[in-house]
């Protein structure tokens, strides 16, 4: 019989929806990923690599050149210091990393804290690993946690803590006295943190990144997750990265070379050439989507919707009550795809339970002609909503 984990599971709302845009010849404000091809110098690297580089298995934690770039990476942007050896591996996509690190890490019974609205693959994959989740929900405008949510949440079975920073689907960079008090927690329980922090990169001025890594204690307790695919623009070429202190890394390594083994070498040396060469890039990047982010949030503001903020990601949230549209957020979208012919993502479908029912996930990552089409659309199905 098929395991209960995954037969249970529905299609993905993200699957479900770009279906339809397909089906409908539907512009796609839903799955996310953007419009723009990514940098020529590290696509034309890739190609160099494959016709005259090696294509047999890399080393199964990652090409050393690549783990060294990921380690000065970090050194030079968030003042952190990892043996590229002994602390970093690479691995295929920051899903794979998850997954390794749920794998490697959760005994059966170990409660993990989870933050909803959530990426659909925490659940399955932690109980896949034999992990409970303790969920605690979050809800708008701000999507904060507090010491009493916290607190609730912890029993003497916790050992693990999910956080994604900054956050999909809201688009939120937690702040620094959010991430202080986790960390408070951790270490007050003695919690190790898996820090999903794919979207490090793609944070909007005047916002800043901070790694729960960097917290005092958090040294030692984290596992640091990372997206080649998210600082580039490349979300198809799956590269991810997981940090760690040795003892933490060496069991995540050793789930992986289980999972993929390895990852593609020609992409591997493409993005160590990207991350020392490309730092241009990196500061450009999120100001050409902060422009995209604004130009949608403006243009549907100006139609009447509720815009939340947005200070990071390819997301921002509109809050259809607050927008005067009685739908809730999932017939909104089903509505606004086959009838105008715009596909989102409603975030309620992003909760296991009790979910906040009103709110509808955009993807900005788009040109400037797809984004005010969209609006326009949008604004069409909020007039037949209303």
């Amino acid at each position: 019989m098929p395991d209960a984990t995954f037969a249970a599971l529905p299609t993905t709302i993200f699957e479900e929806m770009s279906g339809l845009a397909r089906a409908h010849g539907a512009i796609n404000l839903g799955q996310g990923f953007p419009d723009d091809p990514g940098p020529e110098a590290l696509r034309r690297k890739a190609a160099e690599a494959v016709l005259d580089g090696y294509n047999q298995y890399p080393p199964m934690a990652g090409l050393p050149e690549l783990r060294a770039a990921v380690a000065g990476h970090y050194r030079r942007t968030q003042g952190l210091e990892f043996d590229p050896m002994s602390e970093v591996v690479i691995t295929s996509g920051a899903t794979e990393a998850l997954a390794a690190a749920f794998l490697a890490l959760i005994e059966p019974g170990d409660e993990v804290i989870v933050f909803q609205p959530l990426y659909d693959a925490y659940l399955p994959l932690i109980r896949r690993a034999g992990g409970v989740p303790r969920l605690i929900s979050l809800s708008p405008p701000h999507w904060r946690f507090t010491a009493a949510m916290l607190e609730a949440a912890v029993t003497p079975k916790t050992r693990f803590v999910v956080l994604n920073n900054p956050v999909n689907p809201t688009g939120v960079v937690v702040p620094d006295e959010d991430l202080a008090l986790l960390a408070e927690i951790c270490v007050a329980h003695d919690l190790i943190a898996i820090c999903d922090e794919v979207w490090e990169q793609v944070v909007f001025a005047p916002a800043l990144h901070r790694p729960l890594m960097a917290y005092p204690g958090m040294a030692g307790r984290c596992v640091k997750i990372g997206s080649a695919g998210k600082m580039f623009g490349l979300t198809g070429w799956k590269v991810g990265f997981v940090c760690a202190a040795a003892p933490i890394a060496r069991h995540l390594a050793k789930a992986h070379q289980f999972l993929t083994f390895t990852t593609p070498p020609n992409l591997q040396v493409a993005v160590a050439f990207g991350l020392e060469t490309l730092g241009d890039w990196l500061k450009e990047m999120p100001a050409g989507l902060a422009a995209s982010q604004a130009r949608l949030a403006d243009a549907l503001s100006r139609k009447g919707f509720a815009v939340l903020p947005s200070q990071g990601t390819y997301f921002l949230n509109v809050d259809l009550a607050a927008s005067g549209v009685a739908m809730n957020d999932r017939d909104f979208a089903l509505m606004a795809v086959r009838e105008v012919g715009v596909a989102s993502i409603p975030v309620s479908a992003l909760y296991e339970t009790e979910p906040v029912d009103t709110i509808l996930r955009l993807c900005f990552a788009k040109a400037d002609a797809t984004l005010d089409e969209g609006a326009r659309r949008l604004a069409r199905a909020r007039d037949m909503a209303t």
